[in-house]
């Protein structure tokens, strides 16, 4: 990419800093639909295990991948910085620009903004307000469309958490079985002895298959069926942020049209005052 000053760069970077750098694309782009990011609840359930930790760095690095291909996103200064800074620097420019924002969450405040979100989101994709909505054909076919695609894509992501839990289940069982066969083993001796340690080595073979499988089936499965869920909610986010700028219009509209009424009386009944109005009339509909 020309706008960066190296091909290669190392920059160390916390989850937060992630954290931020989304938050302040949801803010400066209205409109685009910013790329997920891994949620938190991840965090209780594998807690900095090598696996969660693989599970954070692959979903951080398609969100990275995704931020650097969107035609507009990648222009962003955020994202350059985030990408070529040096810490210090980093540090200055993130308090820098979220200093000039009016937007200025907290990474605390991530789970709650995604329920702001969420709920604004209902209100406007739902029709759970008395609004003015546009009456495009087409935007309210997609509009649907997203709806229901969220709804089956959720769905098909809680099958796969299960599958993905019971092909863990499954291996840790056969484990629990090797080292119960492995305990019996101690206790016989002969043939009887020698045939249960190779049942329960046989049984632990199978439990770390059933683990790689259940991680693989986490990265391949689950994972990218998680993604396509946040990236159709930050869908439906861009939607509501459409339909909020939209009700905004009509609200200037009416509001232009009904201080070009007032001037219409003004001239008839107090000429003399219509030269103000006319000025703020210009301002409106500037």
């Amino acid at each position: 990419m020309q706008d960066f000053r190296e091909t290669e760069k190392i920059v160390i970077r916390r989850f937060s800093d992630f954290v931020w750098l989304y938050e302040r694309l949801m803010e400066c782009y209205k409109g685009a639909v910013i790329p997920s990011l891994p949620g938190k609840n991840a965090v209780e359930k594998f807690r900095f295990t090598a696996e969660f930790i693989e599970v954070r760095r692959k979903a951080l690095d398609v969100f990275l991948k995704r931020v650097t291909a969107h035609p507009e996103l990648r222009k962003s200064e955020d994202v350059k910085n985030f990408l070529q800074a040096d810490e210090e620097i980093w540090a200055m420019e993130k308090t820098r620009s979220t200093e000039s924002s009016v937007f200025k969450k907290k990474p605390s405040d991530f789970m709650q903004m995604l329920k702001d979100v969420q709920s604004r989101v209902s209100d406007a994709v739902m029709r759970k307000e008395k609004v003015v909505e546009e009456t495009d054909p087409e935007y309210e076919r997609m509009k649907h469309y997203v709806v229901e695609l969220e709804e089956h894509l959720a769905e098909a992501q809680r099958h796969a958490m299960r599958l993905v839990k019971r092909q863990r289940e499954s291996g840790k069982n056969l484990a629990d079985f090797s080292k119960a066969l492995k305990l019996l083993s101690q206790c016989e001796s002969g043939a009887l002895k020698q045939t249960l340690s190779d049942v329960a080595d046989r049984a632990e073979e199978l439990a770390a298959k059933q683990q790689k499988q259940g991680l693989d089936l986490l990265l391949t499965f689950e994972e990218p069926l998680k993604e396509y869920v946040g990236i159709v909610q930050n869908i439906k986010v861009a939607m509501a942020d459409r339909a909020h700028a939209y009700r905004e219009h009509q609200e200037l509209l009416e509001a232009y049209s009904l201080k070009k009424l007032s001037l219409e009386k003004q001239r008839l009944l107090r000429p003399d005052k219509a030269g103000d109005m006319e000025a703020d009339l210009q301002l409106v509909s500037v």
